[in-house]
């Protein structure tokens, strides 16, 4: 059994770059927690494997393939694979991603 929590540790950087932590690693995914500062942004990228992403605070203005939409605390939205996303904070948020265990941490670092 693996136990994580998303509100310990709270670290919001003062630069553009959201501050990106894997919590969990299964069988099948990694869960990882993207805390994010009002201003912070991931410019357009897109994964591998499909997502879930999960606001627990804060809202972002989420694109897809240049439309946008606001996510607030509690929504959820899952995206294929391939699917170009950007995510520019509103208000400090602290988002849950979940991506396939054989997609790369690394990847999110660089975006």
């Amino acid at each position: 059994m693996n136990t994580a929590s998303l509100m310990d540790n709270i670290t919001y950087q003062d630069n553009l770059k959201p501050t990106v932590t894997v919590l969990l690693k299964t069988a099948n995914s990694k869960e990882v927690r993207i805390v994010m500062k009002k201003g912070q942004f991931m410019k357009e990228h897109q994964a591998p494997f499909p997502i879930i992403i999960e606001m627990f605070e804060g809202e972002i203005d989420f694109g897809i393939n240049g439309n946008k939409q606001i996510l607030k605390k509690g929504d959820m939205i899952a995206l294929e694979a391939n699917i170009p996303h950007d995510l520019t904070c509103i208000s400090n948020c602290i988002i849950r991603l979940s991506i396939s265990i054989l997609d790369k941490v690394e990847r999110i670092h660089k975006i």
